[in-house]
């Protein structure tokens, strides 16, 4: 009888545990982070180490070499997430009928993962994907738009979003790179724009371009150059070097060749690096990493921490994307490539600093 008692007692203890197990044990989240580019742009990999940082740091990720996995494109799971990443490869695949196969597959993705958030990562992941679930029961953090996310039109307006869509958008601090390429190089007086002709290209182009019709670059803005056509791209620039003293060089990861195959970032950037001699500024870390002489940094990182603090935020319960104005970082460090400051020996003024330096040109490599 004793037998039976302890027998019973346990059972019914071991039901208990389990039972309390269940209800403890929750299932890993599922989020889906869709991104415009391809896993080897710089650009990109930022963006992901910004948001694994804050994973991290929150404790939904443990493991720091899970935050490496997120930067270079890789799914990951775990006890409490579920990450799967998918790339639109869009700088590369541009055309009406690629956008629409890269929708059609992302969109088939998200019917079989049923994700419970999805990240959109920069302008075309933002556009294409976004307007298939505006509305829908999915909360949506975009990140990575350049100038006003309102543009898309699936938020009532930045501060108060009103739908299911929320984000983290690139301000563009052109101005402030343009000021301190104009303190290193004083003598700078005009400078040219390039870019190539895609959405994200245009789109910063334009905010300059605004800037300075507006009165508030420091150095006069004598051309633009916007074409896709690598060949183009190269004889408009020799042209012009004649007439500036300066470039802002913006993106040309969607370059083409004649039989319109992509021309890889770092081509067109040696090419541009071994024959203009004239001092340039950017927007993006990743061009300084590339060659380009400085930026004021519209920080990639940035741009994913924030995001993924939203993230927190959204499946804590704590907030809800349509009370979460969309937001723009702050600007990230001055930084200066040295090998480019050397190779059109520039003498840096007295008092100029930078934040960070590079120290060799990944293009010349």
């Amino acid at each position: 009888m004793c037998n039976v008692k302890q027998l019973t007692f346990s059972v019914l203890l071991l039901l208990s545990c389990l039972a309390l197990f269940s209800v403890q044990a929750k299932p890993p989240k599922r989020i889906l982070l869709v991104d415009s580019y391809h896993k080897e742009y710089l650009w990109s990999q930022e963006t992901h180490r910004g948001f694994a940082s804050a994973l991290l740091e929150a404790g939904l990720i443990n493991d720091p070499n899970e935050v490496e996995q997120i930067r270079v494109g890789k799914s990951i799971s775990n006890s409490t997430v579920i990450i799967k990443s998918l790339w639109m490869d869009s700088k590369r695949k541009s055309s009406a009928r690629e956008l629409a196969l890269a929708t059609n597959q992302v969109m088939a993705v998200v019917k079989k993962f049923n994700p419970e958030i999805v990240l959109l990562g920069d302008d075309n992941a933002t556009n294409y994907i976004g307007n298939q679930l505006i509305d829908t029961k999915t909360p949506v953090i975009f990140w990575g738009v350049n100038g006003n996310p309102n543009k898309y039109h699936f938020m009532d307006s930045n501060d108060k979003p009103g739908h299911n869509i929320t984000g983290v958008y690139q301000k563009g601090y052109y101005r402030q790179s343009l000021l301190r390429l104009k303190q290193l190089v004083p003598l700078a007086k005009t400078f040219a724009i390039i870019s190539d002709d895609t959405p994200t290209g245009r789109s910063k182009a334009k905010i300059i371009q605004a800037i300075a019709r507006q009165g508030n670059s420091p150095l006069e803005l004598k051309k633009t150059i916007i074409t896709s056509s690598f060949k183009i791209w190269k004889e408009k620039i020799k042209m012009i070097a004649n007439e500036v003293d300066a470039f802002f060089m913006l993106n040309h990861q969607g370059l083409k060749k004649p039989d319109g195959k992509s021309v890889e970032m770092y081509t067109a950037g040696k090419w541009y690096l071994k024959n203009i001699h004239l001092p340039e500024c950017s927007d993006e870390k990743q061009f300084v990493q590339e060659g380009m002489l400085l930026t004021v940094d519209d920080s990639g990182f940035n741009q994913g921490y924030a995001a993924g603090d939203m993230l927190l935020n959204i499946l804590s319960g704590a907030k809800i994307p349509a009370k979460m104005p969309a937001i723009a970082p702050p600007p990230g460090p001055l930084i200066v490539n040295r090998q480019r400051l050397k190779q059109l020996k520039i003498k840096i003024p007295t008092g100029f600093s930078a934040d960070q330096h590079i120290d060799k040109s990944l293009a010349l490599q």
